[in-house]
């Protein structure tokens, strides 16, 4: 026979229960729309891969992929971004013939040499050259080249972001580059001189030089 005691809890817990079934319906008829599950459409998941939404059976190639100069030179561009210049980044990259990168470089110090503890300044406050970034970096067409694993040069295209200098020229002329494919040729104060002697340098010894007229306003990469 059931207790007064246990007969009083018994009815407090079937209250309870009835009061939480009651508040649950309330909730569930004012919220009608309830969330349902995210599914991503067609043309959802294009955005997210970054194409167009396509049938799965069309044979035909992606239209708006990068041409090899874009590539290239792209290429050239990210390599920019590890100089740790302040003032300038400048990229290189080396190809052959056949379209394989040989060697990427960006202007920065030698190996070995400590980025910390030699001036990255472009004008010495007290006018000593040893002051300023100059007598110690390294160019990336330089780097490049020399960063192509024992390859020969010989007969290989340059992609750079910047036109080389004529101290770079020789460089390029020595080791058999063929071609050299710029973006920018920027010439500051005084230093005319050593892109027309570049120029004058790369022609004599039969270097092809052209700008690059990118076929894209830009290219975006997300690490997510």
């Amino acid at each position: 026979m059931i207790s007064a005691k246990d007969f009083v809890l018994v009815s407090i817990s079937a209250a309870l229960g009835a009061l939480s079934s009651v508040i649950a319906f309330r909730f569930i008829s004012s919220n009608p729309k309830r969330p349902r599950p995210r599914c991503f459409s067609a043309s959802e998941n294009a955005s997210v891969e970054g194409s167009q939404a396509r049938s799965p059976f069309d044979p035909s190639k992606r239209k708006g992929y990068l041409s090899w100069d874009d590539y290239f030179m792209a290429i050239a561009f990210l390599s920019a971004k590890r100089s740790k210049d302040p003032n300038r980044q400048v990229g290189a990259c080396l190809v052959s013939q056949n379209g394989i990168i040989l060697g990427i470089g960006y202007n920065g110090f030698p190996r070995g040499c400590s980025d910390d503890k030699l001036p990255w300044a472009k004008i010495s406050v007290n006018g000593d050259q040893l002051e300023t970034k100059y007598p110690y970096v390294v160019h990336a067409e330089v780097n490049a080249i020399l960063n192509t694993n024992h390859a020969s040069a010989a007969g290989q295209r340059l992609y750079v972001t910047m036109f080389p200098c004529n101290e770079c020229a020789k460089v390029i002329i020595q080791s058999g580059v063929s071609e050299v494919i710029y973006f920018i040729e920027k010439r500051v104060n005084n230093s005319d001189a050593a892109y027309t002697a570049s120029h004058k340098l790369l022609s004599l010894a039969g270097v092809k030089v052209r700008k690059h007229h990118p076929q894209m306003a830009d290219i975006t990469l997300k690490f997510e």
